[in-house]
């Protein structure tokens, strides 16, 4: 981002931590906002995410009890799955990567 991006530096941070998500990672609104420095501010990543045009991986991002809380819960599901995430009943239950993996190997 440029020094005349329009972006507060809030928007920024967050937009760079879900940047930085990788396929099959899940993570949820209060980890990325604890990682961005914004501790216990997981509705402002709801809100960035609602309202950015960035194009970021918003399907990686869930609520802490890894329930699916997009607009469009079937395409997130969708994309999840698209990357080895097991959902069920609108739930991530495992993923490859991050806050949901398995820890059984």
């Amino acid at each position: 981002m440029t020094d005349t991006d329009p972006r507060t530096e809030r928007e920024r941070r967050i937009i760079d931590v879900l940047m930085s998500l990788g396929e099959g990672e899940v993570t949820t609104y209060g980890d990325v906002a604890e990682v961005a420095g914004y501790p216990r501010q997981s509705r402002l990543v709801g809100r960035i995410l609602s309202t950015t045009d960035v194009d970021v991986p918003w399907w990686r991002v869930v609520n802490v009890a890894g329930v699916i809380r997009a607009s469009d819960p079937g395409l997130q599901a969708q994309l999840l799955a698209e990357e080895n995430v097991v959902v069920r009943d609108g739930r991530v239950i495992r993923a490859p990567i991050g806050r949901f993996a398995s820890s059984d190997g």
